[in-house]
C-alpha cells in the first residue's frame, strides 16, 4: 500500500494529498473558526457583541472604555468581515469550492490572527504562548500550531482542493464542454 503511494502518478498524489489537508482542516479547525466566529454575532447577521471587538481590537476596545458606540464604521466593518471571514473560508475550503483562493485567504487570516494574539492580547510577553521552534515543546501555540495550519493550507493553496471537491465537479464539466464545442 505504501509503495503503491509513493510511487503513483503524480496527478493521483495531487487528488489524494489535498483531501487529506481539507480533512485535517475540517477535523481540527472547522467547528473551532465557527464557534469563534458565532461569540462575535449577537442576536443578528449584522449585529456585532462586544466579545467582538475585545476579540478583534483589544487595545482600541480597552481604550474606549469597553464602549463599542465610541469605535468608528471601520472597526465595525473589520469585525464584521472577520467574523464572517471565520464562516465562510472554512466552509469554502471544507467543500473544496474555489480553494485555492480560500486557502490563501486562510493564511492570511491566520497571520492577522496571530498578530493580534501577539500584540493586540499581549502573547508576545508569554513565551509559551509564542513558542518557539527547534525546542523540545511542540505546543506553542503561534509557532507550533499554526504553523502546522499553514502547512495545510499551503498545500491546498499550491495542488488546489483534490478530489472530492466541487473545484473538481467544476474542473470535470469545463473540460467535458469544451470537448463537446464543435471544432
Amino acid at each position: 500500500m505504501l509503495t503503491r503511494l509513493l510511487f503513483t502518478p503524480a496527478d493521483a498524489r495531487d487528488l489524494v494529498l489535498p483531501l487529506i489537508a481539507r480533512f485535517v482542516f475540517a477535523a481540527t479547525l472547522l467547528v473551532y473558526y465557527w464557534h469563534a466566529a458565532l461569540t462575535k454575532l449577537d442576536g443578528g447577521p449584522v449585529s456585532l457583541s462586544l466579545g467582538a471587538y475585545a476579540q478583534v481590537f483589544p487595545r482600541a476596545f480597552e481604550a474606549v472604555g469597553y464602549d463599542a458606540s465610541q469605535l468608528g464604521g471601520f472597526h465595525y466593518l473589520v469585525a464584521l468581515a472577520g467574523t464572517y471571514a471565520e464562516f465562510v473560508l472554512p466552509l469554502l475550503l471544507v467543500i473544496g469550492l474555489i480553494a485555492r483562493p480560500a486557502a490563501i485567504a486562510m493564511i492570511g487570516f491566520i497571520v492577522i490572527q496571530s498578530l493580534t494574539d501577539l500584540y493586540g492580547h499581549g502573547g508576545i510577553a508569554h513565551t509559551e504562548t509564542l513558542g518557539a521552534w527547534f525546542d523540545r515543546l511542540p505546543d506553542g501555540v503561534i509557532l507550533d500550531q499554526r504553523a502546522f495550519w499553514v502547512l495545510a493550507l499551503t498545500l491546498i493553496a499550491v495542488k488546489g482542493a483534490g478530489a472530492l471537491s466541487v473545484d473538481q465537479v467544476l474542473a470535470r464539466r469545463a473540460a467535458g464542454a469544451g470537448r463537446l464545442q464543435p471544432a
